[in-house]
């Protein structure tokens, strides 16, 4: 007599379920990118919230509280916590309105300089042959200029932004300052990319070159780009604070960080806090950034990602 055989049941399809993509990626994130992300999300809820936040106008001035410092310092002015620039305006509120002008010139710069240096590089790296050499010359020349004095050669002959308006002029001289490094990496993947089986079947069936590059090839390249991106973001930032600390970038009244550091140069020894704080927004600002863009990198190239 043959003896019973034990049949297991089957696992419930709950069990063989495997985790959610973004609970793996959630269990991923490091501290220290939770962190990035905390300080990134409040300085946006600082630049879209400004108006509502903000203790008072950035532009009230009142020669009384000139140069007041700190709320926690010995002649502290209550109401105006992180102190008073040199006619009597608060810190913190010119510090919350100026984080509109970083992040939105930061922002728009990005998405300028990766649209134009993503179409150059496709062109050049699918196309070949003169429009290639004409797009790396111009992409060579750009780079071995100085891109500090050519943004003041520009200023020079458009003129700064006006005071209280859209700072488009220097939008569009910080969105061309990296456009180079978008279109060499394209162009890179885009010569790897267009003899690869699937572009030539579409080529074979009768696709057009505008509908391979944008329907199959752009969807290839957008994940070096985004990498690029969230890097080339603080440096867009430091831009800014740049010019604007020179005195080419946004235009007294309005209120920017490099402005501010810039404004707050000459009373670093009577009054600290007028540099020191615009400084740290920058810093932290620029060092979130960066540290999450690594970690974009890191989650978008499978050769960096651990086992």
């Amino acid at each position: 007599m043959a003896e019973p055989v034990a049949i297991l049941a089957a696992p419930t399809p709950s069990a063989r379920q495997p985790k959610s993509m973004w609970a793996y990626t959630l269990k991923r994130i490091p501290v220290v990118v939770w962190i990035c992300g905390i300080v990134l999300l409040l300085m946006l809820l600082f630049a879209i919230l400004a108006p509502l936040i903000s203790p008072r106008s950035p532009f009230d001035q009142s020669l009384m509280l000139r140069l007041k410092p700190p709320i926690w310092m010995a002649e502290g002015e209550a109401g105006y916590y992180l102190g008073t620039d040199e006619v009597g305006r608060d810190i913190l509120s010119r510090m919350i309105y100026g984080a509109q002008v970083s992040l939105s010139v930061g922002l728009v710069g990005v998405v300028i300089g990766s649209v134009i240096g993503t179409v150059l590089g496709m062109l050049a790296g699918y196309f070949s042959g003169p429009i290639d050499e004409i797009i790396m010359l111009l992409a060579d020349m750009q780079l071995a200029f100085p891109f500090i004095l050519l943004a003041i050669a520009i200023i020079a002959v458009l003129g700064p932004d006006p005071s209280g308006s859209i700072p488009w002029k220097l939008i569009f001289i910080v969105g061309i300052s990296g456009w180079m490094t978008y279109a060499r990496v394209c162009r890179g993947v885009v010569l790897t990319i267009k003899e690869r089986e699937f572009v030539q079947a579409v080529r074979a069936l009768g696709g057009s070159d505008g509908r391979i590059l944008f329907r199959h090839i752009l969807p290839n390249i957008l994940s070096p780009v985004i990498v690029l991106a969230t890097l080339d973001l603080a440096r867009l930032i430091i831009l800014e604070s740049t010019l604007s600390f020179l005195g080419l970038g946004v235009q007294p009244p309005s209120p920017s960080w490099g402005g501010m550091l810039g404004q707050g140069r000459q009373y670093l020894d009577t009054a600290w806090w007028l540099s020191t704080f615009p400084g740290i927004a920058i810093m932290m600002t620029t060092l979130a950034i960066s540290r999450g863009g690594d970690w974009v990198r890191d989650m978008l190239d499978p050769t960096l990602r651990s086992a």
